[in-house]
């Protein structure tokens, strides 16, 4: 699957397809089309995203912020009213003084962050029995303060894992584990996508979008992205982001639709 890292690539094959339709388009204008549609605010940010990526790629970690029980423990960012999954570029907005400490912690480091969502919104301070147990692995792949003192964080979220031991003492960290997905080439799997795909439209009375055609292929990476446009509310959200059975999580999905959308 394509990521932020096949950007020129991805600049190419629109330019390439706007051709075909007898639309010109430069070089630049490409890479800057891709770098907004990725959600980077221009090309120059998104390069140096990629450099800073196949640094990493290149280079051996860094150790790890402490260790407990043998494994790394990895600081931990508590997200209000958002739920990440796999595979997706997603930014962070850090006000809260814990979860900054947190981040530069991660930043000095290995780029590294457990991303967790907490059960109650309105909680400043969540400890671990405030958390979900599952979230993601992420790395920083860029990182700036704004001028109100925020500190504005991009990540590119890697793989379902669940807390195993938590600790930390100026923030929350935490040894975690990966979830793999299983089940998500049976047969099965890509006969619910074609029933969601077209149960898609009847629940959010809007066509499906190409995201949806992007990951025909990829039956896990297909029921997050359908699960996040339709607007489910963080329970529902979490419950698929915690199903590790493809199948399961596509057959969730498609009841939830055939139920219809909430009552406003």
């Amino acid at each position: 699957m394509r990521d932020f890292r096949d950007a020129k690539a991805m600049a190419q094959t629109l330019r390439d397809a706007l051709k075909a339709k007898s639309v010109s388009l430069t070089h630049s204008e490409s890479l800057e089309i891709v770098a907004r549609t990725l959600g980077f605010h221009d090309w120059n940010v998104l390069a140096a995203a990629i450099q800073a990526s196949q640094s990493m790629l290149a280079s051996p970690r860094k150790s790890p912020t402490s260790t407990l029980g043998g494994g790394i423990l990895l600081p931990v960012a508590p997200m209000r009213d958002v739920v990440f999954f796999p595979q997706t570029i997603s930014p962070i907005w850090v006000g809260r003084e814990k979860t900054r400490r947190a981040v530069e912690a991660a930043i000095a480091g290995d780029s590294r962050l457990f991303v967790v969502t907490q059960k109650r919104m309105d909680d400043d301070e969540p400890d671990f029995d405030a958390l979900y147990s599952i979230g993601v692995t992420a790395d920083i792949i860029h990182h700036m303060t704004m001028p109100n003192g925020t500190l504005r964080v991009k990540v590119s979220c890697a793989e379902r894992a669940v807390i195993t031991k938590a600790g930390g003492d100026d923030f929350l960290a935490a040894e975690a584990e990966p979830i793999p997905d299983i089940h998500e080439f049976d047969a099965t799997a890509f006969a619910l996508m074609r029933e969601i795909f077209d149960a898609y439209q009847a629940y959010t009375r809007t066509p499906p979008p190409y995201a949806l055609r992007r990951y025909s292929r990829e039956p896990g990476v297909f029921a997050d992205v359908v699960i996040h446009l339709m607007e489910a509310g963080i329970g529902k959200t979490q419950q698929v982001l915690e199903t590790s059975n493809v199948v399961a999580r596509l057959e969730t999905i498609l009841a939830w639709m055939k139920a219809g959308p909430p009552a406003p």
